[in-house]
């Protein structure tokens, strides 16, 4: 009997990093990555969460590391490269760019300067020092996958985060320009944009029961989704089994773009 043919969701050799690792969706792929066999690293300014990232996944018995950076930082990006680069003298050959912030909630006329310089700092220009120092080992080596973490908020109307929505919209639209790009160098780039979520960031919104009925309402599931439900779809775009995906977005939204 011949021996069975290995799945193509398994991650197994792989190296995957997962910027904004230490909590709510980054937690979940790092989880969802290291299942599927991946070796992980995730980063984030919070050693602390960290820490008990890598704490669960090494009691799981898979590999991880962390390492503490602040992609918004204007040397962020190298210093984290040089850190992984200690561990991973090959590299990662998954990127997952999850890093996000929206401090600001409030209305477009009062959005100033500040807020949408530290916003776009760290979802749009971190993310993108991040991607070329990341991935300048993958074009080398001739594969690796991409996964930037968008939003609905990219091409939907989300009232009263507009500098969210458009570092995920500038966002979007790199995925397909690198994905173009580089998908005859064996990097695919691919996004994943989810609704709202249970997480952290959208605690308020949860907490305010006209918001929170508002999401559930505009929602065909009728839901928030769970960062699992998230991890799940990322597994799948880094895998082989999406050898021949490159530039797109997969929304992640409990039907909300369909309505």
């Amino acid at each position: 009997m011949s021996a069975a043919a290995p799945t193509p969701f398994r991650l197994d050799g792989r190296r995957a990093l997962i910027t904004g690792g230490g909590r709510g969706i980054g937690r979940a792929c790092a989880l969802a990555l290291a299942h599927a066999g991946a070796e992980v690293a995730v980063t984030s300014r919070s050693a602390g969460q960290l820490g008990e990232v890598v704490a669960v996944i090494q009691e799981l018995g898979h590999r991880a590391f962390a390492i503490t950076t602040d992609i918004g930082a204007a040397g962020g990006a190298d210093e984290l490269a040089d850190r992984l680069h200690a561990h991973w003298p090959d590299g990662a050959d998954i990127l997952v760019n999850n890093a996000a912030i929206s401090p600001h909630v409030d209305a477009v006329e009062n959005l100033d300067d500040d807020a949408w310089t530290s916003i776009l700092s760290v979802n749009l220009e971190g993310t993108m020092r991040v991607t070329r120092r990341i991935c300048a080992p993958m074009l080398a080596h001739g594969r690796g996958a991409v996964v930037n973490m968008t939003s609905i908020g990219a091409d939907r109307a989300l009232p009263r985060i507009a500098a969210y929505n458009a570092s995920k919209g500038a966002l979007a639209a790199i995925t397909r320009t690198m994905a173009v790009e580089w998908a005859q160098r064996g990097v695919r780039v691919n996004a994943v944009a989810p609704a709202y979520i249970e997480t952290e960031m959208t605690a308020e919104v949860q907490r305010r029961d006209k918001l929170r009925r508002w999401v559930e309402g505009r929602t065909p599931m009728g839901r928030f989704g769970q960062p699992e439900e998230v991890a799940a779809p990322v597994v799948f775009l880094c895998s082989d089994a999406a050898s021949y995906i490159t530039g797109t977005t997969l929304y992640v939204d409990g039907g909300w773009t369909a309505a």
